[in-house]
């Protein structure tokens, strides 16, 4: 009985390490990661797209109507056990060329404190016609279905004449 004591006590500290590291948030970074240079850095009038993308790389999306926008967006979010990921920090960086000579015109970088919660809508939009309760579409196919034998044609054949 009196060894048993030391074991329970290291097995209660084990588990209680386990159950304590099970809180510790799992942080994950997500896009763009700026290791050498960073797209704050960019030079309106002197760099054009070829210096960006060899200095920056590929942008992480590009505007949907206008191909002379890139965006470089980065983010930092934790995850507790089964909560819900939080986002700790977000930077999106704007870089915007001018169309005739490819130099860059604009520079504008955004945070997480710039971004704006859009709220989704809810509602359904209603279908046309009516619902048929259970009743309806039981009786509904009473007289509609086709009981006399047909006769058997295996498909690609000649019919019978």
């Amino acid at each position: 009985m009196i060894r048993l004591a030391p074991a329970l006590a290291l097995a209660g500290v084990l588990m209680g390490s386990a159950f304590l590291g099970a809180c510790q948030p799992v942080t994950s970074y997500e896009g763009f990661q700026a290791v050498e240079a960073n797209p704050k850095d960019v030079k309106v009038g002197v760099d054009d797209k070829a210096t960006v993308m060899d200095r920056l790389g590929s942008p992480s999306t590009v505007a949907a109507f206008d191909p002379n926008t890139w965006y470089y967006i980065s983010q930092v979010s934790d995850q507790v056990a089964f909560h819900l990921p939080t986002v700790r920090k977000r930077d999106v960086v704007v870089i915007a060329f001018n169309k005739a000579d490819d130099k860059v015109s604009d520079v504008r970088s955004y945070t997480l404190k710039d971004g704006k919660v859009v709220p989704y809508n809810k509602r359904a939009t209603p279908t046309r016609g009516r619902e048929l309760s259970v009743l309806e579409q039981i009786l509904g196919t009473i007289g509609n279905s086709n009981i006399t034998p047909q006769q058997d044609i295996n498909p690609g054949s000649q019919r019978p004449q």
